[in-house]
C-alpha cells in the first residue's frame, strides 16, 4: 500500500479513535491502525527483498521530530509516549538533550506511521491526564496536580507502547505463518540494514532515561494512567482484512 494511502487509513481509525467516548470503541480503533501499518511495512520489507540489485529501492532515513518548547514541564513523557510508539514500529530514537526533539532513524513509511500514531495519541494523553486531574482523585495520595500529572502520563506511555507492540508481534507472527517463504529473512534482513544505518548515523553520546519523570512516585496516579492507556483508541477488525492487500516488487 503507498505511504499516502496508509496514512489516509491510519489517520481515518484515529480520527474514530479521537471521536468516540465508547471503551469498546477504544480498544478496537489503535490496534486496527498498529496492525495496519505492521502489516503494510511487512509487504515493504518483501517487495524490498525481491527488488533487482541492479534497482536498490530507498533505505533507512533520518528525521527530527519536534516534541516541545524548551521549558515546558512534561516533555520527557511526550518522548516517552513518542519512543514507545517508534519501538513498536522498526523506528530508533535518540533524544535531545532537553526533550525537545527526537531523532528518529528508520525507513520512511515506518517514521510517517510513528508520526501519525503519534499525533493522535498524544492528544488522547493529554485529555485523559487532564480528566484525571480535574476529578481530583489524585489528591487522595497525598501529591500535587504535577506530580500526578506526569506518572500518569508515564504509566500512560508505557502501557501504550506494551499494546502496541503486542498488536505488532501478533501482526508478524500471523503474517509469516501465512505469508509466502522468505518474509522471515525479509524481515530480519530489513532489522540489520536499519540498525547499521543507524550505528554510522547516529550522533548520541549517552542513553536516554526514558522512565524518569523527575518528580516523586504515585500508585495511584500510575495505576490511572495505565488504565487510561488500556482505554485509548487502538482497531476495528474490519479494517484487518483490506491490510493483507499484498504488494508487488
Amino acid at each position: 500500500m503507498p505511504s499516502d494511502k496508509l496514512l489516509t487509513r491510519i489517520a481515518g481509525l484515529l480520527r474514530q479513535a479521537e471521536g468516540t467516548d465508547n471503551p469498546h470503541e477504544a480498544e478496537a480503533f489503535m490496534t486496527a491502525a498498529q496492525r495496519l501499518a505492521t502489516q503494510s511495512s511487512i509487504d515493504l520489507a518483501v517487495a524490498r527483498a525481491h527488488k533487482a540489485s541492479n534497482s536498490r529501492p530507498s533505505g533507512p532515513v533520518h528525521r527530527v521530530i519536534p516534541i516541545g518548547e524548551s521549558g515546558k514541564r512534561g516533555l520527557r513523557t511526550y518522548v516517552l509516549l513518542f519512543a514507545r510508539i517508534a519501538h513498536a514500529n522498526d523506528v530508533r530514537c535518540d533524544v535531545a538533550h532537553n526533550s525537545t526533539s527526537v531523532h528518529a532513524f528508520g525507513f520512511e513509511p515506518d517514521v510517517d506511521t510513528v508520526q501519525a500514531l503519534y499525533s493522535s495519541l498524544v492528544i488522547q494523553m493529554v485529555r485523559a491526564s487532564d480528566f484525571y486531574i480535574k476529578s481530583g482523585s489524585y489528591r487522595d495520595a497525598g501529591v500535587a496536580a504535577v506530580t500526578a500529572r506526569l506518572n500518569f502520563q508515564t504509566a500512560y506511555a508505557q502501557r501504550i507502547g506494551q499494546r502496541l507492540a503486542d498488536a505488532k508481534s501478533a501482526t508478524e507472527s500471523e503474517a509469516v505463518r501465512l505469508s509466502e517463504p522468505g518474509t522471515a529473512l525479509a524481515l530480519r534482513n530489513k532489522e540489520l540494514e536499519l540498525k547499521d544505518y543507524y550505528r554510522t548515523e547516529s550522533q548520541a553520546r549517552g542513553t536516554w532515561r526514558g522512565g524518569r519523570t523527575g518528580a516523586e512516585y504515585s500508585a495511584s496516579a500510575r495505576q490511572a494512567g495505565d488504565h487510561a492507556a488500556q482505554r485509548a483508541k487502538l482497531g476495528a477488525d474490519t479494517e484487518l482484512s483490506t491490510a493483507r492487500t499484498r504488494l508487488t516488487s
